[in-house]
């Protein structure tokens, strides 16, 4: 585990995150090994992106690709897919989980660490998605617009863009801050210590952003650790007036990755839209000037 992600301040309040690329934002991610854990159950979303890769005949780009959850099924699926990602160590953890498929499923997948308003690629592929929430680490409306402006540019005429984001739901911004929520104790997959494991939610209404601190404490008497997570609060109409002004047409919500329509209850919105006529005009493609692909391990 990242010395970084044990040295969290637990000082700090949601007033010091909510800047792109900070600990709010990397955090949750710099341990791949609990990462992979705690949503190892977690597989509508991978059967649901797996399928529109397929539709589309690829190659598609995964932004927030992280230690390929979703797009190494989408290899093995026969889809060419390149991802990007902030984080150095989810990045490796799929290298060397890649290391340990077919030559053919290896040669499927390029990955970049990159940041996802700047990352060019080089070229237009038919789908774009941003799952889990990679959405919310957009936390302020320059942010967003960089990133749309990307996936323009990466959009081939006729292609799809494609992403999921958790709805608001009040009981969540109008938690105590001071309170703690426990849950079952977990055995660390990544030190082997049995933890007590509970959460803690502060809200900034002025800039929409929750703050969830991740709390761990050894059973055994050892140091506890904090580890943030940052997520931008979006409302769904809020997502298509930001999608609409920034060149996106043929707007499209359902709800947790079915092809229904949401309603009151919806816990995951899914979007996907294409570029409007007008925004493709002014969107010509673009060249890599971010990080080089990562290097594979032998």
């Amino acid at each position: 585990m990242s010395g970084k992600a044990r040295g969290a301040d637990p000082a700090r309040t949601i007033r010091d995150f909510g800047a792109a690329g900070d600990d709010g934002a990397k955090g949750h991610y710099e341990d791949p090994a609990y990462y992979t854990k705690t949503y190892k159950d977690r597989r509508h979303d991978v059967d649901y992106y797996v399928r529109l890769a397929r539709q589309s005949k690829g190659p598609v780009l995964e932004y927030g690709v992280g230690n390929g959850r979703i797009a190494l099924h989408v290899a093995r699926a026969g889809v060419e897919v390149f991802g990007v990602d902030l984080s150095r160590p989810m990045l490796d953890d799929f290298q060397a989980r890649l290391a340990l498929e077919p030559k053919q499923v290896r040669a499927r997948v390029a990955l970049a660490e990159g940041d996802m308003r700047e990352y060019r690629l080089g070229k237009r592929v038919p789908l774009v998605y941003a799952p889990f929430n990679c959405f919310l680490h957009l936390y302020t409306r320059p942010d967003v617009e960089a990133f749309l402006a990307r996936v323009r540019a990466h959009l081939a005429p006729g292609g799809r863009f494609v992403f999921d984001f958790s709805v608001p739901h009040g009981e969540d911004l109008s938690r105590d801050p001071e309170r703690t929520y426990g849950s079952p104790k977990i055995r660390h997959p990544s030190t082997g210590e049995l933890v007590k494991y509970a959460e803690r939610f502060e809200y900034d209404r002025l800039r929409q952003l929750l703050l969830i601190w991740m709390e761990f404490e050894p059973e055994a008497g050892g140091k506890p650790w904090k580890v943030p997570l940052t997520h931008r609060q979006f409302f769904p109409r809020e997502v298509e007036a930001l999608l609409h002004y920034n060149g996106f047409a043929d707007i499209f919500f359902t709800a947790d990755f079915t092809d229904l329509p949401a309603d009151q209850w919806v816990d995951s919105m899914v979007v996907s839209c294409g570029v409007a006529p007008a925004a493709r005009r002014r969107s010509p493609i673009v060249r890599r000037r971010a990080a080089p692909p990562a290097k594979k391990r032998a």
